[in-house]
């Protein structure tokens, strides 16, 4: 009998190491769960099922499997091919598929394979995630629960996803005129290429292409930019090309990064500060989400231009689910998603990299004046720490808020205390073992001074940082 391991179902997707983890015949069982799982969840059958892949090297056996199981068990496959994570969102959403299954493993090293998968309910995405069904496809595939084989299956191919959403894009960020700006553009040999590559033959751009060849083993670097040393090479060709900005996105293209004219990384909350100020001066009322980590800056503009603001827990899976509950016109989060009401409550880099075009051509100055004047508070950075295995996690996040309350505290996610000058949000990650920390304040002094402090009173729990 053929085993899947339970580890493999995560907080927000299925991700494991190929072949050991996840093979071909296991994903046969995993798209079985799947598709099982959504059969019973929308009661009906013959599904219509948009199917997707990214690059990396166990991906082409890995889609046929799937598109072979999907067929044998009844549904209607609409092959989208290789296609980045926010255009096979696209694509459910656009076209009106019932579902949606990714076969990618975001920015994980080469060696892991994995999947996404959503459901579209009238105009919004649900992505499948520990709140929303992911147990229940464990529990499928752990006893084999699977519906059984159907007639009516098919596939058609899809060619021409990327270009509408591409077009699509361009219709809602409506740039006020053309202006050929020289963008560094580094997606790490991954799927961002696609997307960056149909952008530039719609608009003017003086592109200059780094690692622009898909390839699966990522032999520049990890195509992973919140770990900024994976920017390091991205940063030094912007200033050597005097280029007006650069941009990363990620392994599968649902964050993005951006490189001021001066090599600086751009914080992602500014960059939603960005977003928002374009938004609400258009549509002043709207409600904008910004994830608990750091929120004064987005906040601020949100108070500034009239629009009601909203925080949120962090994880992709969680905001789209909050966006679309609480109708939001955008959300912003500082690990490089960004999300939007039109797009289901999915992410859409192709949008956020319009709108900071759009700032440029609108104020005539280089990207760092602009974003440097939304810039209301100082960011720390996160910090990590392992704890040891003895740690009562819900204790210690007590024993630390214990010292700081004179402040506001709040438990959305982890503990967050907020005083007039200075914040800060402990929590525990959705993905890994980690005790995360970020602090924000007015002076970069205060900053560093708080971020020292609450260091010390993590590391006297017998927590080790991780660097």
């Amino acid at each position: 009998m053929i085993i899947v391991p339970d580890q493999i179902f995560k907080a927000y997707d299925i991700r494991g190491v190929y072949p050991q983890d996840i093979n071909e015949n296991k994903l046969e069982l995993i798209i079985k769960g799947i598709y099982t799982f959504f059969v019973k969840d929308l009661k009906k059958n013959n599904l219509t099922v948009a199917l997707g892949r990214d690059m990396r090297i166990s991906s082409p056996s890995l889609f046929k499997i799937a598109r072979e199981t999907l067929v044998s068990l009844g549904a209607q496959v609409f092959d989208i091919g290789l296609v980045s994570t926010p255009t096979f969102y696209f694509a459910v959403l656009r076209y009106g598929y019932d579902v949606g299954i990714q076969i990618s493993a975001s920015h994980n090293p080469p060696q892991y394979t994995g999947a996404k998968f959503a459901k579209r309910i009238g105009n919004q995405l649900v992505k499948i995630s520990k709140l929303t069904g992911m147990e229940e496809v464990k529990r499928i595939v752990s006893e084999q629960d699977f519906i059984q084989p159907a007639a009516g299956g098919k596939v058609t191919e899809r060619k021409d996803v990327l270009v509408e959403d591409v077009k699509d894009a361009l219709k809602s960020v409506a740039l006020p005129k053309l202006k050929k700006f020289k963008i560094v553009a580094d997606p790490a040999n991954a799927m961002g290429i696609l997307f960056l590559e149909e952008l530039f033959k719609q608009i003017p751009a003086d592109l200059v292409k780094m690692n622009f060849t898909l390839d699966g083993t990522f032999p520049a670097h990890q195509p992973d930019p919140l770990e900024f040393k994976n920017l390091k090479d991205l940063c030094e060709r912007v200033v050597k090309e005097k280029a007006d900005f650069g941009i990363a996105p990620d392994g599968d293209g649902d964050r993005v990064f951006f490189i001021d004219e001066k090599g600086e990384v751009i914080p992602a909350t500014l960059i939603s500060t960005l977003v928002t100020k374009e938004i609400l001066s258009k549509k002043p009322g709207e409600k904008i989400i910004v994830d608990i980590r750091y929120t004064r800056n987005v906040v601020n503009m949100v108070k500034k231009l009239g629009g009601v603001s909203s925080i949120s827990v962090v994880g992709h899976a969680l905001i789209t689910e909050k966006l679309n509950r609480e109708k939001a016109i955008f959300a912003g989060e500082s690990s490089g998603h960004f999300y939007f009401r039109e797009t289901g409550g999915a992410e859409s880099s192709l949008r956020v990299i319009l709108y900071v075009i759009k700032a440029l051509i609108e104020e005539g100055k280089p990207i760092s004046e602009i974003v440097s004047a939304y810039k209301s508070t100082f960011e720390s950075g996160e910090s990590n720490f392992i704890l040891k295995e003895s740690t009562v996690t819900k204790e210690l996040l007590k024993n630390i808020s214990d010292g700081y309350n004179s402040g506001q505290v709040s438990w959305i996610d982890g503990v967050s205390v907020d005083f007039p000058d200075w914040r800060f949000n402990i929590r525990t990650s959705n993905t890994e073992p980690l005790f995360r920390l970020n602090v924000e304040g007015n002076t970069e002094k205060i900053v560093k001074a708080k971020l020292l402090e609450l260091k010390s009173k993590i590391l006297q729990s017998g927590a080790k940082e991780k660097h």
